[in-house]
């Protein structure tokens, strides 16, 4: 008989809870909780599938809900056999986890309106694909098979997976009608690592390597990330001194990134100012981040426990200087892009995306943001020194390329803020402590919000204290779908500016 009122675990971001009291339901129940949850305003930061301790084919999912507007994360599980039904079709947020859980178990969501492989690999569990692929051979991206429109008229651009210069590799196939896109489908998994398998019954002396290079731009990010959740896991208390210079680190990531991206925005519309100026800002913010630690990248700096790298005056005030110096340029740069009418007639319009879209899909970061929808883990769900200095929630209105640029734009300018605000006003006292063993069969979930938008990492213990499953979701998982429906009833000479306006992570996308 199903249960009427169900409460679910509650807990803090950066906080951990023994597996004991997350209560399994069955999938009527959990399906019905997922549901009300994400009407009520909760949204899906992750689902996934964990083996069960008993028989082989035992599979329980966890959806971790992020309760916003409460500061809360509420925690589901319930157990499946070999198919589950599909919430796809009422929640559009979950069908690419559904399709994740599809490939990596074998377990299949049945009545998924668009079931396709994410990321070509084998499954983790089984002995069955759900596509009915060979498993004596690794899947290959031929295998899967790709929605069409037919008519007089209607022809199909396939672009990619190897793209020019350095881009990372991803296929996009665009159905059009002329000019017009009708329907972009993406594909990824080129370049699938294997990530989460590696990270099982760790942490390993590698897991923090690995941790840095899920997507090298967002290095920060996931690393702050995988370092909160050892440190709830493990009880750790972080130094204050610490913690401000993680967000230093973080803000500066977001920076580098913000700029670098706009400065491409503008090299997409031939506006060559901006685009010269952003380029040479972009290294400037990368050089005080190699400043902090040595790496432009951020490598080496968060560690669990703390960071590696002190602050001593000299450098405190070396790199509050060098703020104020490229702080100017910055805001020049960004101010006369735009001001240049050419640049908004290019812009203001192009690739909208509405509220309802952005809300059904799950958008996240600037890509919802853009769209009116408030999402951002410093101000929802903060830890560290966010806390106490975080308190500025961007958003637009228009969901199109210009408000994608413009939520960066004022993004600048309040992180510059922050940095300066951190900068001045470091804690004293140490920057790192131990980290004891790990909680024993305990879930941890740790949120970042990364310049993209929300980094989710979760991670399960088993009895003897080691890494059971370990679940992470970059922004870029959100949000490509978001830039398919972006292209809708556009141009399919726009797609690069589109697609530079949502500037999604390929390799953050297959881990």
């Amino acid at each position: 008989m199903m249960k009427q009122n169900i409460e679910p675990q509650l807990m803090k971001n950066g906080g951990t809870v023994d597996l004991s009291l997350v209560e399994s339901l069955n999938y009527d129940e959990f399906s019905r909780c997922l549901l009300a949850e994400v009407e009520r305003g909760g949204r899906v930061a992750a689902l996934f599938g964990v083996p069960g301790v008993g028989k082989k084919d035992d599979l329980e999912l966890f959806a971790i809900i992020a309760r916003d507007r409460h500061a809360t994360i509420a925690v589901y599980r319930t157990e499946v056999g070999t198919s589950f039904p599909s919430l796809a079709t009422s929640c559009p947020q979950i069908q690419l986890f559904e399709r994740e859980i599809a490939e990596q178990y074998g377990v299949t969501p049945t009545d998924h309106p668009w079931l396709k492989p994410v990321r070509f690999h084998r499954v983790w569990q089984g002995e069955t694909d759900v596509w009915g692929r060979p498993l004596d051979r690794h899947p290959l991206p031929g295998d899967m098979e790709f929605y069409r429109v037919d008519g007089e008229g209607v022809h199909e651009v396939a672009v990619g997976p190897v793209h020019a210069g350095i881009i990372e590799p991803g296929h996009f196939r665009f159905q059009c009608y002329g000019e017009k896109v009708m329907h972009l489908e993406i594909s990824l998994g080129y370049q699938h690592r294997g990530i989460e398998p590696m990270l099982l019954h760790g942490p390993h002396p590698s897991t923090m390597a690995q941790m840095e290079t899920i997507a090298g731009d967002t290095t920060i990010g996931h690393g702050l990330a995988y370092c909160q959740l050892i440190e709830a896991l493990s009880g750790c208390e972080v130094p204050a001194r610490a913690q401000a210079i993680r967000a230093m680190g973080l803000e500066l990531e977001r920076l580098a990134n913000h700029v670098g991206d706009i400065g491409a925005l503008a090299g997409d519309v031939g506006f060559l100012p901006t685009a010269s100026f952003c380029g040479r800002l972009r290294g400037d913010y990368l050089n005080l981040s190699a400043a902090l630690c040595g790496s432009r990248f951020g490598r080496g700096l968060v560690r669990p426990g703390g960071v590696l790298f002190d602050l001593d005056p000299t450098l405190e005030n070396a790199v509050q200087t060098r703020i104020d110096e490229i702080e100017g340029n910055t805001l020049g740069a960004l101010d006369l892009f735009f001001d240049a009418p050419s640049v908004l007639s290019r812009l203001e319009g192009s690739g909208h995306v509405s509220r309802s879209v952005a809300e059904d899909l799950g958008l996240l970061g600037v890509a919802a943001k853009a769209c009116g929808v408030p999402r951002d883990s410093r101000f929802f769900h903060p830890t560290g020194i966010y806390r106490k200095v975080f308190d500025e929630l961007i958003t637009e209105e228009t969901g199109d390329v210009w408000a994608r640029a413009h939520v960066r734009y004022r993004e600048v300018i309040a992180s510059i803020n922050l940095l300066r605000q951190i900068g001045k006003n470091l804690p004293a006292g140490p920057v790192k402590v131990p980290v004891g063993p790990l909680k024993a069969n305990a879930l941890a979930v740790s949120l970042v919000e990364g310049w993209r938008g929300e980094v989710a990492h979760i991670g399960i213990t088993d009895a003897d204290g080691q890494l059971r499953r370990y679940k992470i979701v970059d922004p870029s998982f959100h949000n490509w779908s978001g830039l398919a429906m972006a292209l809708r009833d556009e141009q399919i000479s726009d797609f690069p500016l589109n697609n530079k306006s949502f500037s999604l992570s390929y390799c953050g996308f297959d881990l």
